[in-house]
C-alpha cells in the first residue's frame, strides 16, 4: 500500500488527535468525523508506535484486518498511549516530546519450515516482518525491528524471547508467518 504525503499526515494528525483528545477527556476515541479519501476506508492491520526522545515509548497493532485503515489507526494509537502494559499511560505533558510512526501491514503469508535452521535460511533481514506461534506462543516483530538486530539469528532469539520461548528449543507445531509493510512518522 503506498498513501501520498498528505495522506500520510493526515493519519499521523489523526494518530497525534486521538492521544491528545484522550489525554485532556480521559475516554477512548470514537469514530472520527471528516470526508477522508477512499483509501482510508479500505481494511487493513496496522501498528502505532510511540517514541520519546528515541526510545519506544509505546506499541500496539494488529496483525489481522478487524478494521478499515482509519479506524485501525485510531483505534491502535489509542491503546498504544493507554494500553501498552509495558509502559505507564501517556501523560498531556509528555505529548509534545512524543513522536509517532504508523506502519501498515500487507496480509500475513504463512511460511513453509521444517526447522528453526530453515527460518533462519528464508528470513530476508529488513524486508520481512515475523510472526511465530504455537499452542502456548505468540510474538511479532515489525520489519523496522532490523535496524536494531540485524543478524536473522539476533531477530529470531529476541522474537523468541519476547514470546517466552527458550532460547535453545523449538516447539514442533512452531508456524511461522511473514509479511512487509508501509511505514511513515512525523518528521
Amino acid at each position: 500500500m503506498e498513501l501520498s504525503l498528505p495522506q500520510q499526515k493526515e493519519l499521523l494528525r489523526l494518530a497525534r488527535k486521538t492521544i491528545a483528545d484522550s489525554c485532556r477527556q480521559g475516554l477512548p476515541p470514537g469514530t472520527p468525523e471528516g470526508d477522508f479519501p477512499p483509501i482510508f476506508y479500505e481494511q487493513r492491520a496496522t501498528f502505532v508506535t510511540l517514541q520519546k526522545q528515541e526510545n519506544l515509548r509505546g506499541c500496539i497493532g494488529s496483525l489481522q484486518v478487524r478494521r478499515t485503515l482509519i479506524e485501525d489507526i485510531i483505534h491502535n494509537a489509542f491503546a498504544a498511549a493507554f494500553r501498552d502494559s509495558r509502559f505507564q499511560p501517556v501523560s498531556a505533558a509528555e505529548l509534545n516530546e512524543i513522536d509517532i510512526e504508523i506502519s501498515i501491514l500487507s496480509p500475513l503469508s504463512e511460511m513453509n519450515i521444517s526447522s528453526e535452521d530453515d527460518l533462519l535460511q528464508q528470513l530476508i533481514p529488513g524486508q520481512d516482518g515475523l510472526v511465530i506461534e504455537n499452542s502456548f506462543y505468540r510474538a511479532t516483530f515489525l520489519p523496522q525491528v532490523w535496524e536494531q538486530l540485524p543478524t536473522a539469528q539476533q531477530f529470531l532469539q529476541h522474537l523468541k524471547q519476547k514470546a517466552g520461548i527458550s532460547p535453545d528449543i523449538w516447539p514442533d507445531d512452531m508456524r511461522c508467518s511473514r509479511y512487509t509493510c508501509f511505514k511513515f512518522q512525523e518528521k
